[in-house]
C-alpha cells in the first residue's frame, strides 16, 4: 500500500531504471527526462518517460472491502488498485540512428528487469518533490509489460499531444499500484457480553423444530410406478381356445363319410353346429340297423 505519491515515484524510478541500464550499448551521454514528447524534437540524444493514462486494474477492481459500516465509522481504509501506461520515446541523431538504439536498450532494460526494484524507489523517494513517498514499503511490486498498439492506437495517441511530430517509441503498462486512503479505521467496540447457552433436549425454553418441507396440501402425491412383475400378475389371462379345438376333434371323429372335418381354426359357433350335425347323423344310422 502506498499514498498518492506513488505515481510520481513510479515515474521517477522508470527513469532511473532505464538511465542506470544504457550501457555497453551507448557509450555517448544520454538524458532521461520524465515528460512528454516535446514540439520541437532535441537534438542531443533523449529519452521521454511520459505517463500518458492511468486506468483501475481489471483484476482488483471489485476486490475492495466495504469501508464503512452501517452507522458511518470507517472499518477498512480505501485502496483504489491502479495500472499506470507509459510512453517511452527516443530522440538523436538519425544518421547514426541514435533513437533506435535508445529504444533497443530500454526495451532490453525492461525485458531483462521487469520488476521495479526496491532501492531505485528508495532513490527517487529523495527527490525534494518526493518526500514522504511510501512506495518503498508496499508488499506489491510494481511490473512493467509491454502494450501491443496498433496504428490507429498509436495514432490516436500522438494525436492527442498537440503539434509534437511523431517519434520512434514503445508503451508499458505498469501494474499493480495501490493506493490507501488517509484516515485510519476506528478500532472494534469490544464484546460486552456472551448470549451462547446450552439448553438440555426439551426443556422449557428449547427452540422449536424446523417444519419439514412437503408437498402442498392442495397437490396430490405422484403415484409410485408399478413394477413391471406386478403389472404382469395383475392382467387376466386370455381365454384360452383348447375347449373349442378338443370339440372340433370329436365332431370329426364322429361325422360320416364324405363329410368335410372342420378346421382348427374355425370359430366356437361353427363347431358347435358341426357337433349337433353329426350327433343327428349318428342317430340316423342307428335306426337303419334296428330296422
Amino acid at each position: 500500500m502506498s499514498n498518492a505519491l506513488a505515481f510520481a515515484t513510479v515515474t521517477q524510478a522508470l527513469a532511473l531504471l532505464i538511465g542506470n541500464n544504457l550501457s555497453p550499448e551507448m557509450d555517448i551521454a544520454v538524458t532521461v527526462e520524465t515528460r512528454k514528447p516535446p514540439a520541437e524534437p532535441p537534438t542531443e540524444p533523449t529519452i521521454h518517460v511520459f505517463l500518458y493514462q492511468v486506468t483501475p486494474n481489471p483484476s482488483m477492481r471489485h476486490t475492495d472491502l466495504p469501508t464503512r459500516a452501517s452507522d458511518g465509522t470507517l472499518v477498512n481504509r480505501p485502496t483504489a488498485a491502479l495500472d499506470l501506461h507509459f510512453l517511452i520515446s527516443a530522440y538523436g541523431d538519425e544518421t547514426t540512428l541514435v533513437g533506435q538504439r535508445l529504444i533497443g536498450c530500454v526495451v532490453r532494460t525492461l525485458h531483462e528487469i521487469p520488476v521495479l526494484p526496491q532501492d531505485l524507489i528508495e532513490l527517487a523517494a529523495e527527490r525534494p518533490y518526493l518526500a514522504g513517498s511510501d512506495l518503498a514499503r508496499s508488499p506489491q511490486r510494481v511490473r512493467f509489460t509491454p502494450t501491443v498498439m496498433d496504428i490507429d492506437e498509436t495514432s490516436k495517441l500522438w494525436g492527442m499531444l498537440h503539434q509534437t511530430p511523431y517519434t520512434l517509441s514503445v508503451a508499458y503498462q505498469a501494474s499493480l499500484v495501490l493506493i490507501e486512503g488517509r484516515e485510519k479505521p476506528v478500532p472494534a467496540k469490544p464484546v460486552e457480553r456472551r448470549t451462547v447457552r446450552a439448553v438440555p433436549l426439551g426443556a422449557p425454553g428449547e427452540p422449536a423444530p424446523a417444519e419439514p418441507v412437503g408437498p402442498a396440501e392442495d397437490e396430490a402425491p405422484a403415484s409410485a410406478p408399478v413394477p413391471a412383475k406386478k403389472r404382469a400378475q395383475g392382467k387376466t389371462p386370455a381365454p384360452k381356445r383348447a375347449a373349442s379345438a378338443s370339440r372340433t376333434r370329436k365332431v370329426t371323429a364322429t361325422s360320416g363319410r364324405g363329410r368335410t372335418p372342420a378346421r382348427a381354426d374355425d370359430t366356437g359357433a361353427g363347431a358347435d353346429t358341426d357337433t349337433e350335425a353329426g350327433a343327428g347323423n349318428v342317430a340316423g344310422d342307428g335306426d337303419g340297423k334296428e330296422s
